[in-house]
């Protein structure tokens, strides 16, 4: 099967520790990264911070409407997150990963949103259609993820 495969990255001008903080802290924190009107209703059904927190949001593009059930690993905490669909139909999963830069009180962090495609003709509109309209959402994540991670600094 196809997959969908979209990334933004960026440095930002914040330390490692507070982005990734940022991240994991899906009760008080990550909802704030939400990019409004594209990212939304973020519910916590189990835990709270990193690994083994369970999430559903809400996500809108064009018009459409989709409901997310996710699990959160940390396959190596403190550096890489991963959201990953409970439900393997879209198969969707969006990895977090934060690297701090030597010498410096910023962060290179890249999200990076994969997911099954659909076969055929609608499996390439699909791909075309998600890069033009996730990236944008994706870059202004970053930056929202930039604001609160420094707010969180202080």
């Amino acid at each position: 099967m196809e997959q969908i495969n979209i990334k933004a990255a960026a440095v930002l001008d914040a330390p490692a520790e507070d982005i990734y903080a940022t991240i994991a802290d899906y009760r008080h924190a990550h909802p704030r990264i939400l990019p409004a009107g594209s990212l939304y209703d973020l519910q916590v059904e189990q835990g709270g911070y990193g690994d083994g927190t369970i999430i559903r949001f809400k996500a809108r593009a064009l018009g459409v409407e989709r409901v997310f059930y996710q699990r959160v690993s940390e396959p190596i905490p403190g550096r890489v997150l991963i959201e990953q669909d409970i439900d393997p139909t879209h198969n969707a999963t969006t990895t977090f990963t934060v690297i701090p830069i030597e010498q410096s009180h910023q962060s290179h962090v890249e999200i990076r949103h994969t997911e099954n495609a659909s076969p055929g003709l609608k499996g390439a509109l699909e791909r075309v259609i998600n890069s033009l309209v996730m990236t944008p959402m994706l870059r202004k994540e970053l930056k929202l993820l930039e604001g609160v991670a420094r707010q969180r600094a202080l």
